[in-house]
């Protein structure tokens, strides 16, 4: 059985939900667009290493995360850019070894079972001082697309042909991957290292099927993070169950009726012009 909800832990939570739509929204959307949603699972996978460097560290695991996790990003991306290592082996490598490295440090301090709440997420677990950090990281991130909209744009449909009429599409590269690691780190206590991917990719896929314009997609996509979220944490409170898995469960039941509905319209449009 959970605990009693408190009136401060609900309010946090859902600030923490406020604040984790808005990235998740906004890159979810250069995510789906370029085809990062495997560097952006392997980037959050990595992240575990910063929070066991906070664990082992004694300080926040989300400060832990904010060291590492942006160096880890941007490091796979200079080995993918620097090197012939194909792309897939560097998102594998970043992926078990930034887990294991995690994992180790958390069994250093026999702290594994805190582990979990940054593995499934708690929405309902998130003290005022992440509050904080999560505004300062949403801050940073908005600020940092809306100032290269039009760069990430240019290398998110075509980075070859950006650097063609002079895009300096490899710097950008790394700012995405860097912005990756921020939004990451935003998303780790409302859905978790293994669910944080749902926010991320599922509501910009959806809105990418409504829309051929990037600003509605990323409004859209903003919409649907909040009523998953949103969602996700009342009917966690109700029914008593893990926040992060029933948000990224909503997330892939919502795709799937979309797609099954979209498919059986398709089908009913060529059915009727046949």
């Amino acid at each position: 059985m959970m605990d009693p909800i408190t009136s401060e832990a609900l309010r946090n939570a859902v600030i923490a939900g406020l604040l984790a739509i808005i990235p998740a929204g906004v890159m979810g959307v250069y995510i789906v667009i370029r085809r990062m949603v495997f560097i952006s699972g392997s980037v959050a996978h990595a992240s575990l290493s910063g929070v066991g460097l906070g664990l082992i560290a004694s300080f926040s695991p989300l400060i832990g995360a904010l060291i590492l996790t942006p160096a880890a990003a941007v490091g796979m991306g200079i080995i993918v850019k620097k090197t012939r290592l194909p792309e897939d082996t560097a998102i594998g490598m970043l992926w078990a070894t930034g887990m294991s490295i995690g994992v180790i440090l958390a069994a250093l301090v026999h702290n594994t079972s805190d582990l979990s709440v940054y593995l499934f997420g708690d929405i309902l677990a998130v003290p005022t001082a992440d509050l904080i950090l999560m505004g300062v990281l949403d801050a940073v991130i908005i600020l940092a697309a809306l100032r290269v909209y039009r760069g990430f744009l240019s290398i998110s449909f075509d980075e070859e042909f950006s650097k063609l009429v002079g895009v300096s599409a490899e710097p950008l590269y790394f700012l995405m991957l860097f912005l990756i690691a921020l939004t990451v780190i935003t998303l780790l206590r409302v859905a978790g290292i293994l669910l944080v991917i749902a926010l991320l990719a599922i509501p910009a896929a959806l809105s990418r099927r409504l829309t051929f314009s990037v600003p509605k997609m990323m409004a859209l996509s903003c919409l649907f993070s909040a009523l998953f979220t949103m969602s996700g944490l009342f009917i966690s409170l109700r029914f008593q169950l893990p926040s992060g898995a029933v948000i990224a469960i909503l997330c892939g039941v919502v795709f799937l009726v979309f797609l099954t509905v979209s498919r059986l319209r398709d089908r009913t449009r060529r059915s009727l012009h046949s």
